[in-house]
């Protein structure tokens, strides 16, 4: 039998991220511009997929888009994944491990990067579907 008013399906954004890891053990994140949704939050660079890409080509693009380094898909590792239902869409979000880059990460996109301490992420706020990726990291590194 029909509904009288069946649930609006819900949009699910993928997106991809990445915990770039330094020789110290440190993490690099990114604040998030001025203008944009979850403005001056600080977040693991990343971003939505292109039609056709693959979750690491994705990852690659947005590193030398948002950061100016480039790596490759062997130097990806997939590592754990969050899923957040915001207002507007259900995200889900792969977040993949990288400790092997070219190139000095600078801020092409974003407010401002700063490498910390896995055990220092709780200081900075982040959206939600970052937050859960902390203790993994913590617990990794």
């Amino acid at each position: 039998m029909p509904q009288d008013n069946p649930a609006k399906p819900r949009k699910l954004l993928l997106v991809v991220a990445c915990a770039l890891v330094d020789v110290d053990g440190r993490v690099l994140i990114a604040q998030r511009p001025k203008g944009k949704s979850m403005e001056d939050l600080w977040e693991f660079p990343g971003g939505k997929l292109e039609p056709g890409e693959s979750l690491e080509g994705a990852l690659i693009r947005e590193l030398k888009e948002e950061l100016d380094v480039d790596t490759e898909d062997a130097c990806l590792a997939p590592f754990v994944f969050a899923s957040h239902a915001y207002e507007e869409f259900d995200l889900l979000m792969p977040l993949y491990v990288c400790r092997k880059w070219k190139g000095t990460p600078r801020a092409l996109e974003h407010q401002a990067i700063t490498w910390v301490r896995p055990n220092e992420l709780r200081k900075y706020d982040m959206p939600p579907a970052d937050k859960p990726l902390v203790s993994h990291l913590i617990d990794l590194l």
